[in-house]
């Protein structure tokens, strides 16, 4: 196999998940992050997988100045905030041979590209999920039947390394190669804006969501908005689920179209009930989230091409709201919140 030094840029809840299912799997793989304490107990106590699964796996960690050589594959997982840094970090460390794939949330592979090149550069959207309990331990909140990734590139080619990456990846779950990278990112956006938006606004879990008429409402407004966007530039949702695409199963005109969509809801997010946003989770530690990177993209994309996206744009008003410490909500003031986000007929237009 030619990757042989494997890294993994960001081994927060999902990076050590990933790091402890491919070192199962018997792959050598550095987990690297800045958060020091959390590299120490997964040096001294091994990465703690709970939840859905459970295991522990030694593993080895350490932060991005311990780094030696260089790796020829980085899986990149750090929150798009601190890409800048982190891309700085990994620069040294990279071969003119050397694979970056992002499994990050949003639409990084432009971005990833620009810093390390576009033959380079790969790009996945995955279905597991993990939340950070404390350091060296994560939580799994999909189950593993569910779990399955979908990787490409910016040419749509499969190249000899990508195959090897899908193959790396394989070992973790089922992973495919599709042509249409941005059809991919954009099936993965709806999701993040949807209940991942609501998720860090709301300060809830998914399953909160799922169980609340109107924040399921909610996020099939965003949904609706997503896939609009998407349309309007071009681009055609990869099929994530029963072999349709998201536009087949989730769009609507009317009211009644919109009810016939909520089964779909329940069951991708039926798995991750217990799940709750890592942007909640940042928002939880005082941490600056990746709102802009992930609604706001919608946010961004619908002005340019003059689609609406008012639900949207409300989300990330009470996220930014929240960074800046202007409210903090509780579980029981959910109903007050959600009202005020799809207020008036336009967005039911």
């Amino acid at each position: 196999m030619y990757y042989k030094r494997i890294a993994i840029m960001g081994a927060g809840s999902m990076g050590t998940l990933l790091g402890a299912c491919l070192t199962q799997a018997r792959q050598t793989v550095d987990l690297i992050d800045t958060n020091k304490e959390h590299v120490d107990a997964l040096n001294a106590c091994g990465a703690d997988i709970q939840g859905t699964v459970n295991f522990n796996v030694p593993v080895h960690a350490l932060t991005p100045k311990e780094m030696e050589g260089t790796y020829d594959l980085v899986f990149l997982l750090v929150k798009q905030t601190h890409n800048k840094t982190a891309f700085e970090q990994l620069k040294p460390h990279l071969h003119t041979k050397s694979i970056v794939c992002t499994l990050q949330n949003g639409i990084p592979e432009h971005a990833v590209a620009a810093a390390f090149g576009k033959k380079r550069t790969l790009g996945c959207a995955v279905t597991w999920g993990a939340t950070f309990l404390m350091p060296g331990k994560v939580e799994c909140t999909v189950n593993r039947e569910k779990w399955s990734s979908i990787m490409g590139n910016l040419s749509g080619k499969i190249t000899e390394g990508a195959r090897e990456v899908q193959e790396i990846l394989s070992l973790m779950c089922p992973t495919v190669f599709a042509d249409n990278l941005m059809g991919i990112r954009w099936s993965k956006l709806l999701v993040n804006c949807s209940f991942s938006g609501l998720s860090a606004a709301l300060g809830c879990t998914f399953g909160d969501i799922l169980e609340n008429e109107q924040a399921l409402k909610c996020a099939q407004y965003i949904a609706r908005e997503c896939i609009r966007v998407t349309d309007a530039q071009g681009i055609e949702m990869v099929p994530m689920a029963h072999g349709k695409t998201f536009k087949a199963l989730m769009d609507f005109n009317t009211e009644e179209e919109r009810l016939t969509t909520s089964w779909i809801y329940h069951e991708l997010w039926g798995a991750a009930k217990s799940g709750k946003a890592s942007m909640l989770q940042d928002l939880e530690m005082g941490r600056k989230c990746e709102i802009d990177a992930i609604n706001g993209v919608l946010s961004k994309m619908g002005k340019k091409f003059g689609v609406p996206t008012p639900v949207n744009d409300n989300i990330i008003g009470l996220v930014k709201g929240r960074e800046k410490g202007l409210f903090n909500p509780h579980l029981e003031d959910m109903d007050k919140i959600v009202n005020t986000l799809c207020p008036d007929e336009d967005c039911r237009s």
